[in-house]
């Protein structure tokens, strides 16, 4: 099989960057595209973001995950801590995170070390969870082979009925990480492939320093 996507051309013209113009913190320019995308566009999930990890073989691995808060210190998601992503990150803390917003031709590009969160900041957020999705937390192997989706469903199902008219606890298999950013790239599509790249690095003196780079 063979496909040439060789034709599949587009030119980015919706926006520019200056460094002249950006913030000196990167999380007020992050928080400040994030809200123009979810206002505009808030059927597509601006919060949705692929999570780079370096697995236990490894290999390098990227899956959409979904960021629930963000502040100046870093960036926080929920997922299950014995996942092959929990596995990974508790080998090497070093990720990668990264945004692409289409329809604003903007990407950013995040790396930094992920670290667990306070238990009981995990247990607020697992509160809001929909009863489905606390269910699924409990009882599913992320990342194990399972033989069936029946099984799952049957171990759902168990489940549900073993809380009835209860309240479901947070399984501490299954929490918060909150990355820290120490790099992160701004980058805006540009006409004839001169996309405009600000990237803001942390120095030993905990200031960002701000630089462009070519495209």
């Amino acid at each position: 099989m063979e496909s040439d996507l060789s034709n599949y051309r587009k030119s980015y013209e919706k926006g520019d960057l200056s460094k002249a113009n950006v913030p000196e913190n990167p999380m007020e320019l992050f928080q400040k595209w994030f809200y123009a995308i979810d206002g505009a566009h808030s059927e597509d999930e601006a919060n949705t973001m692929t999570l780079s990890t370096i697995g236990l073989d490894g290999f390098p691995k990227g899956r959409v995950v979904l960021l629930k808060k963000f502040t100046y210190e870093g960036f926080i998601f929920y997922t299950n801590y014995n996942s092959e992503k929990g596995k990974a990150i508790a080998k090497n803390p070093n990720v990668s995170l990264s945004f692409f917003w289409h329809k604003a031709e903007q990407q950013i590009i995040i790396k930094g070390k992920a670290e667990k969160i306070a238990e009981n900041i995990s247990d607020g957020y697992f509160e809001t969870r929909p009863r489905g999705s606390q269910l699924s937390a409990i009882i599913s192997p992320q990342s194990d082979s399972v033989e069936n989706r029946k099984v799952l469903e049957d171990e759902l199902n168990a489940m549900d009925k073993h809380y009835e008219g209860k309240e479901i606890p947070r399984p501490e298999h299954w929490g918060g990480y909150m990355v820290k950013p120490y790099e992160i790239e701004f980058w805006q599509g540009r006409a004839n492939r001169l996309h405009d790249r600000i990237r803001y690095r942390l120095n030993a003196d905990y200031i960002w320093d701000i630089d462009r780079l070519a495209p």
